[in-house]
C-alpha cells in the first residue's frame, strides 16, 4: 500500500511533514512500513505552494488484503487528514491516494510507468488538477481531499517517486516540538542552541550541508531551524541517513516529541531543465541556460541586482540575484560585457530568471585608457587640451600628441561556480559542496 499525501498545512503552522511522522509511528499496528518515509519538493515556482511546496509518502506492507482491512487503513488515514489540516489557509487544498499494487494485476507496471512521468512533470513542469483527476479515474484509484483537492497532485506524484529509484535521493532529519510548545498554542520561542548546531555542521560536512550559514555579516545564522510556527524544530540535512542522524546527536535543543528520517530529492537540481535557447524557456519553470552578458548589473532600489544575457540568437534575458542572496550579488556585479556564462534558476516571470547559481566559464579582458607617463619624472601626464597632446604637471614636460595608453585592469572573479548562501537557497537546489569532481569540470 502507498499512501500519497499534500498539501495539509498552511503559512499558519502545521507541517505535512509532522502529519506523515505520526502516522509512520500508527500505521505499524496495521503492517511494516518499508524503508524511510519520502518527502519530495514539486517544482518550487508554482504559486499554489504554502511553503515549500512538498509532498509526502508512506510505503506500507499490510497485515491483511481484505476489503474491510484496506478501508480501516485509509480511515485512519483520512481521520488524521482532516484533524490536522489548516484549511483556513486559501493555499491549502488537502490531498491523499491510496495505491494497494494486488488491486491492478498486469495493469500495475503501466501505472507505475505513468505515475513516474507525473513525478517528474510535477518536479519540473505544471500540472492542472485536471490531470490529476484524470489519472484518479483512468486506474480508479481510492483518494480523498478536501477544498479543491490540489493537493492530490503532490500525493500522486510522491506515490511515482516511491515506485521508481531512477532519481537522486538524499535525506533529511526533522525534529518536532511538544504539542504545548508549538507557537499557535502560545508556547515559548524555539530553542535550539547554536553553537551545538555549529559543532553538528563542523563534525558531519560534507556529508551533511546548509546547517549554518556561515555567509552572514554580523554571525552564523541556523538555516536548518524555521522561523514560522510549524512543529518543526530543527532539521538536518545529508547524503545519507547515518549522516544527518550523526549529526543530529550532536544538537543541544528543547525537548523533542519525536523525529524522524524522511528520504528526499533535495539538493539535486531536479527541477532544472538544460535549453540552449532563451526561446524555449516558459513562466513556472527552472532552467539552466549559458549565455554572454550583454550588460552590466544594474543595482534596483532594495539592493536587487540585474544583469542581461544573450543566447547565441542574440535574445537577451535578465538575471537577478535579489538581496537576501548577500555576497552573490558582488559576483553579479563584477560581470562585464563578453563575460560567458552558465546560469542557474527559476523563471517566475517571462524575461527575468531568479539566480540560484552561476558558473563563469570566460573572463573578458578589462582594460581602461590613461594618460602616458612622463618621459623624465615617469609621473602620469594630463591633457594638454583637445588635439595638444600632454603636458606634466610635475616638470612641465611637454609631449606632442600621442594616444592614451590601454591599462590592463584586474578581475576580482575568477572562472568557476558561485552559489547563492545557504540561508537563501531553495530546497532542491544543489550547493556545491555536493559536487562531484567531475561537476566541477
Amino acid at each position: 500500500m502507498l499512501i500519497g499525501i499534500d498539501d495539509t498545512d498552511s503559512n499558519e503552522g502545521m507541517c505535512t511533514t509532522y502529519l506523515t511522522a505520526l502516522l509512520v509511528d500508527e500505521l505499524k499496528k496495521y503492517g511494516t512500513v518499508k524503508g524511510y518515509p519520502h518527502l519530495i519538493r514539486l517544482n518550487p515556482t508554482i504559486p499554489y505552494k504554502t511553503r515549500g511546496n512538498a509532498a509526502l509518502g508512506i510505503e506500507l506492507t499490510l497485515n491483511e488484503s481484505s476489503s474491510s482491512f484496506k478501508k480501516t487503513v485509509m480511515d485512519h488515514v483520512i481521520s488524521r487528514i482532516e484533524e490536522y489540516s489548516k484549511t483556513d489557509c486559501d493555499k491549502t487544498n488537502p490531498g491523499a491516494v491510496f495505491i494497494f499494487d494486488e488491486d491492478y494485476g498486469q495493469n500495475y507496471e503501466t501505472l507505475q510507468t505513468t505515475l513516474n512521468s507525473f513525478f517528474k512533470k510535477a518536479v519540473i513542469g505544471v500540472i492542472e488538477i485536471e490531470e490529476a483527476f484524470s489519472l484518479l479515474n483512468r486506474f480508479s484509484i481510492p483518494f480523498f481531499s478536501l477544498k479543491n483537492g490540489r493537493g492530490l497532485i503532490g500525493a500522486l506524484a510522491v506515490c511515482g517517486a516511491m515506485l521508481h529509484s531512477d532519481w537522486e535521493a538524499t535525506y533529511e532529519y526533522l525534529a518536532y516540538r511538544l504539542p504545548q510548545n508549538l507557537g499557535s498554542n502560545g508556547g515559548p520561542p524555539r530553542f535550539v542552541d547554536e553553537e551545538s548546531l555549529i559543532k553538528a555542521d563542523r563534525q558531519t560536512a560534507p556529508e551533511t550541508w546548509d546547517t549554518i550559514d556561515f555567509t552572514k555579516k554580523t554571525k552564523p545564522f541556523p538555516v536548518c531551524v524555521p522561523g514560522s510556527p510549524d512543529p518543526v524544530l530543527f532539521g538536518i540535512r545529508g547524503n545519507s541517513p547515518k549522516a544527518v542522524l550523526e549529526a543530529a546527536k550532536y544538537v543541544v535543543s528543547e525537548e523533542i516529541e519525536r523525529s524522524q528520517v524522511f528520504k528526499t530529492n533535495q539538493g539535486t537540481d531536479a527541477h532544472l531543465i538544460h535549453v540552449s535557447k532563451i526561446s524555449e524557456m516558459k513562466p513556472l519553470h527552472s532552467y539552466v541556460l549559458s549565455g554572454v552578458v550583454c550588460q552590466t548589473a544594474e543595482t534596483l532600489e532594495g539592493g536587487h541586482d540585474i544583469i542581461q544575457i544573450c543566447d547565441f540568437e542574440g535574445n537577451k534575458l535578465s538575471c537577478a540575484a535579489y538581496e537576501p542572496t548577500g555576497k552573490f550579488r558582488h559576483v553579479i556585479r563584477q560581470l562585464i560585457p563578453n563575460d560567458c556564462v552558465m546560469v542557474f534558476g527559476s523563471l517566475k516571470e517571462k524575461d527575468t530568471l531568479n539566480l540560484e547559481k552561476i558558473k563563469i566559464t570566460f573572463l573578458e579582458e578589462k582594460v581602461k585608457e590613461e594618460a602616458p607617463l612622463c618621459p623624465n619624472c615617469q609621473k602620469r601626464m594630463e591633457s594638454a587640451g583637445k588635439n595638444q597632446g600632454f603636458r606634466c604637471k610635475m616638470c612641465k614636460t611637454q609631449k606632442g600628441k600621442s594616444e592614451k595608453i590601454i591599462v590592463k585592469m584586474p578581475r576580482n572573479i575568477q572562472v568557476g561556480y558561485y552559489e547563492v548562501p545557504p540561508s537563501a537557497r531553495r530546497h532542491l537546489s544543489k550547493p556545491l559542496i555536493r559536487y562531484s569532481a567531475d561537476e566541477f569540470v
